[in-house]
C-alpha cells in the first residue's frame, strides 16, 4: 500500500471508529418511542419532533388499506439507523402494507425541520414534517 493511501485510509479509521464506539455504547433499550399511525391519506401525528442525539424507537403503523410509505429522505440521511434493513429505495422510506407495522431504531444527529411524505400520496396531501431540536 503506497504512503498516500494508507494515510488515507488512516484518517478514515480514525473519523469512523470513534462514531462507531459511541453507537455501540447507546443504550436502545431505554430508546423513547414515537408511533406514527398511516391511513389513507395522512399521518398521524403529522408532525414528529425529536431531539438530536437521543435514541428513538420510531413506531410505524399502516392502518390503512393502501400500502404506504414513510417518505424522509434528509432526515434518515442525516439519522444513524441502528437496524438500516427496514429501510427501503436507497436508504429513505419505510414501506408498509395495509395492517403491517415496522420499527426504526434511531438516533437524529441533526437539528432542522425534514419533510415527510408519503411517496404514493403526496398529492392527496399526506404529507408532515420532522423537526429535530
Amino acid at each position: 500500500m503506497t504512503l498516500p493511501r494508507y494515510a488515507s485510509l488512516m484518517l478514515l479509521l480514525s473519523l469512523a471508529l470513534p462514531a462507531m464506539g459511541r453507537a455501540a455504547e447507546i443504550d436502545w433499550s431505554k430508546a423513547e418511542s414515537v408511533t406514527v399511525v398511516m391511513t389513507e391519506y395522512q399521518f398521524a401525528p403529522s408532525a414528529v419532533s425529536l431531539r438530536r442525539g437521543v435514541p428513538y424507537r420510531l413506531h410505524l403503523e399502516n392502518r390503512g388499506k393502501e400500502l404506504h410509505e414513510f417518505t424522509a429522505a434528509a432526515f434518515f440521511r442525516s439519522a444513524s439507523v441502528r437496524n438500516p434493513e427496514v429501510l427501503a429505495n436507497g436508504g429513505i422510506e419505510v414501506v408498509a402494507q395495509p395492517g403491517e407495522t415496522k420499527d426504526v431504531y434511531l438516533v437524529a444527529n441533526e437539528a432542522g425541520r425534514f419533510p415527510l411524505s408519503c411517496a404514493d400520496h403526496d398529492w392527496e396531501g399526506m404529507v408532515g414534517d420532522i423537526t429535530v431540536k
